[in-house]
């Protein structure tokens, strides 16, 4: 069994420096879109040390009394490892512990927020249940700490994944954002040095034991991006770190998907002086990329209008979208005017919904609409 373990941590060092890096395995993910821009290795299992404290700082932000007081139990005083010195019977705010967990990388503040919320095996569970329900199959918690475990594993692709949804939280991202914190007598240090190193960076956490090595998952923010960088089992991590992200920011490009007031939709017109009218985009459609990342235009609007139609009208939505996320968005409006046709009957009421709700009318709303066709690709 050690040397297949020995195995599952030379072989991806080795893949890993054959692209520039130090690391066992890495990935560079754009937390806007979740697209990963590069990665080495980024599947494979492997321990992530207390970099875990991602998932038990995420549930304890989410508690929603970081606030409250709590008292720390006589289990979670010197317990092994790193810490930030909690003492049996100590009463102090939770969010305290937060960020004695995320700055100090506390395995005393670990243990105390899992006894605290919950007890320490169903907080174990919740991981685990909150894991599966960001869809990060290859991921597996043993303990809310990051010591070595047999099943406590993840991969660079899922912690990066993790990473970006924790720092959508508030409370996360301001722990994680913090170089240092002062609480009555403690003063508490973040042991991240990126937050001083890179000047763009928001976060998140350092991670070593002997058996993981050393762990970093880095996030920056740059021109309207955030970027997530994680590496598993690296020497050489701070500098790996700087240079995936600046990498990842020098590929930033920008492209315009469509102009204000170019054509995006030919739409019926019921009764009017004219057939149709022109769907237009309210608005340019810039969008700034990152990586190889492409976007397209997705199109939702009306099947057909009933005259009289002013200009300006909106008639649909036109949306950007990168890697299965709207980035950004517009209205589409009628180009034009289309004055009633005096010599036509309007219809009525009942004869617009019938017309409104007939196979017909319904099929042409899915087309444009429901299934949001895509009318322009890159």
């Amino acid at each position: 069994m050690r040397t297949l373990f020995c195995m599952l941590f030379v072989l991806p060092c080795l893949f890993a420096c054959a692209h520039g890096y130090s690391a066992g395995a890495y990935a560079v993910l754009d937390a806007g879109t979740g697209a990963i821009l590069d990665s080495a290795n980024a599947d494979a299992r492997l321990p992530m040390a207390s970099t875990t404290k991602i998932m038990t700082g995420l549930l304890a932000a989410e508690d929603g009394s970081p606030d409250r007081m709590v008292s720390v139990p006589a289990s979670c005083a010197g317990v092994e490892g790193s810490s930030m010195y909690l003492q049996a019977g100590e009463v102090l705010p939770l969010r305290d512990v937060l960020y004695g967990l995320m700055l100090c990388s506390g395995n005393d503040a670990a243990e105390c927020i899992a006894a605290v919320c919950g007890g320490r095996d169903a907080f174990v569970r919740r991981m685990n249940r909150r894991a599966g329900q960001l869809g990060l199959t290859n991921t597996h918690f043993d303990n809310p700490s990051g010591l070595d475990g047999e099943t406590h594993y993840t991969t660079a692709a899922e912690l990066a994944k993790l990473t970006a949804y924790a720092l959508r939280n508030p409370l996360f991202a301001e722990v994680v954002s913090t170089q240092s914190y002062q609480t009555g007598t403690r003063t508490m240090h973040n042991h991240n040095k990126l937050l001083s190193m890179y000047p763009d960076c928001i976060g998140v956490k350092t991670g070593y034991t002997q058996t993981a090595g050393r762990c970093l998952v880095s996030a920056a923010e740059r021109d309207g991006h955030t970027v997530v960088a994680v590496t598993l089992n690296d020497g050489d991590d701070w500098n790996d770190h700087m240079a995936m992200l600046d990498a990842a920011f020098a590929s930033e490009h920008t492209e315009t998907l469509a102009a204000h007031g170019q054509q995006a939709a030919v739409l019926p017109v019921i009764s009017g002086t004219q057939s149709t009218v022109s769907a237009v985009f309210s608005e340019d459609l810039p969008v700034s990329l990152l990586g190889d990342q492409t976007a397209s235009v997705v199109l939702s609007h009306r099947g057909m209008l009933y005259a009289p139609v002013t200009a300006g009208t909106v008639c649909g939505r036109a949306d950007v979208v990168v890697g299965g996320t709207i980035v950004a968005s517009c209205d589409l409006i009628t180009s034009s005017a289309v004055p009633p046709d005096e010599g036509q009957e309007i219809p009525g009421l009942w004869e617009r919904l019938r017309r409104r709700f007939s196979p017909e009318s319904a099929l042409s709303i899915a087309e444009s609409g429901g299934k949001r066709k895509e009318d322009h690709a890159r």
